[in-house]
C-alpha cells in the first residue's frame, strides 16, 4: 500500500514561491505516474499537474507557466515549484498516485493579497 505525505505549504504573500513536496512509501520501485490536485472552499477538487514515470507533464490551464512539477525517483518524491502565486490559488493541495489511486492527507497554501 503506496502512503504519500505532503509537505511545504504555507502563507505567502501574492507573487511570491513557496515549493510543495510529496513523499512516496510503501512502493519499492521507481515513481508511476504522481499528481498535484487542489482544493478550495466551496469548490471541486482540480487538477494542477501530473508526471509520469518517464517525466511527461501537463498542467491544469490556471498554472501553466507559473507552476512545474517534478520528481526524484532516487527519493521517491514529487515536487510542485509555484511561482507568481496569486490569492486565487488559495487551496489545500494534496498529492496522488495515479497507479494505485492513493491521496495524501494535503498542505494547506495560503496567499495573501
Amino acid at each position: 500500500q503506496v502512503q504519500l505525505v505532503e509537505s511545504g505549504g504555507g502563507v505567502v504573500q501574492a507573487g511570491g514561491s513557496l515549493r510543495l513536496s510529496c513523499v512516496a512509501s510503501g512502493r519499492f520501485f521507481m515513481l508511476t505516474a504522481m499528481g498535484w490536485y487542489r482544493q478550495a472552499p466551496g469548490k471541486q477538487r482540480e487538477l494542477v499537474a501530473h508526471i509520469t514515470s518517464s517525466g511527461s507533464t501537463n498542467y491544469g490551464d490556471s498554472v501553466k507557466g507559473r507552476f512545474t512539477i517534478s520528481s526524484d525517483n532516487a527519493k521517491k518524491t514529487v515536487f510542485l515549484q509555484m511561482n507568481s502565486l496569486k490569492p486565487e490559488d488559495t487551496a489545500v493541495y494534496y498529492c496522488k498516485d495515479l497507479c494505485s489511486d492513493a491521496w495524501g492527507q494535503g498542505t494547506q497554501v495560503t496567499v495573501s493579497s
